[in-house]
């Protein structure tokens, strides 16, 4: 199997005026066309857990307080991957076109992280009206809208 060569677009920038995600001058123009959606999503690199270590672990022990009592890493949102990719859905706030700079509403990602994409949300291609989950699961919140709310700390066990 081949290795993949992945270069960021840009980071993430976050400070007392926001979250942000700031494109390299060379990516500006691939923001033409974004105007009109209220969400992307953002594909980036979990960089703070990017070492062999980490790249190894393929089982976690119960991450979430009703969960089973080891889950594979493929059933966690974590960090801790084979390769660490994320992926949120972020509410578009403000986009400068000029400088290629987007403020979002949210994103679980550090200051100066890599972005290495970025896709507009489409309803059509991102949603699913009746998503299936595990019972351990079943009672949090069904949008990200409702997450703002939830009481997230008392789900898990770090």
């Amino acid at each position: 199997m081949q290795n993949l060569e992945i270069t960021p677009i840009g980071k993430i920038n976050v400070n007392d005026d926001g979250m942000f995600i700031e494109l390299e001058p060379k990516y500006i123009p691939a923001l033409q066309g974004l105007d009109g959606f209220s969400h992307i999503n953002v594909i980036w690199w979990f960089s703070d857990f990017d070492n062999e270590e980490m790249r190894n672990i393929l089982e976690t022990p119960q991450p979430y307080k009703n969960a089973p009592p080891v889950m594979g890493i493929f059933a966690t949102r974590s960090p801790v991957r084979p390769n660490p990719i994320a992926l949120t859905t972020a509410q578009v706030i403000y986009t400068d076109y000029s400088k290629g700079i987007l403020q979002i509403a949210y994103i679980d990602a550090n200051n100066g992280t890599p972005v290495l994409d970025i896709k507009p949300y489409t309803p059509s291609l991102d949603r699913v009206e009746t998503p299936g989950v595990p019972e351990w699961c079943s009672h949090w919140p069904k949008s990200i809208d409702e997450s703002e709310d939830f009481d997230w700390e008392n789900e898990f066990n770090f």
